[in-house]
């Protein structure tokens, strides 16, 4: 079976807005092959599908913190209109307004990452609570290893240093 998207491609298009998993119409129509615009006709032709939790528009905020996150924009020119970000379920009802092969098997796709990436969400809370109990359960024998998995288990802090010459 050929692969129409990579799923590393696929995570990296899953952005956390407004407390949910989504993805961007912007990235949506490039997985798809179509045009943004062909996109949201179909959606605003079927927009009794999409209710707000399916679907909604990026503000301005949302849109300048999302462009600060990208090293190289493909971001560039002007935008009439914020993009739309659809959830899990904004996306899985894409599959019955877009009928292409493509947009079916980028949609299986795609969600099949959704499910990886709430899997492995799942796992890492089922091992803080685990870990939790064990903690509570041999009290300060251990206080130093429980101190070193949960340092291992949280982001490493990056500090950005200044760019230019250090003067001496």
């Amino acid at each position: 079976m050929e692969i129409i998207v990579q799923k590393e491609v696929i995570e990296g298009k899953i952005y956390m807005i407004r407390g949910h998993k989504v993805m961007l119409s912007t990235d949506l129509a490039e997985l798809y092959e179509v045009q943004p615009k062909v996109l949201m006709q179909a959606v605003k032709r079927n927009i009794e599908r999409f209710p707000a939790d399916f679907m909604f528009m990026l503000s301005n905020q949302e849109v300048i913190n999302l462009k600060s996150q990208f090293v190289t924009s493909s971001w560039g020119g002007i935008r009439r209109a914020n993009p739309y970000a659809f959830t899990e379920q904004g996306v899985s009802m894409l599959s019955s307004v877009l009928r292409s092969k493509r947009a079916v098997q980028v949609n299986i796709e795609i969600m099949r990452t959704f499910t990886k990436i709430r899997d492995m969400l799942s796992s890492h809370k089922d091992l803080v609570k685990r870990l939790d109990d064990l903690e509570r359960k041999y009290d300060n024998q251990f206080k130093v290893v429980f101190d070193a998995l949960r340092g291992l288990m949280s982001p490493p802090e990056t500090k950005k240093g200044k760019i230019g010459f250090k003067r001496e």
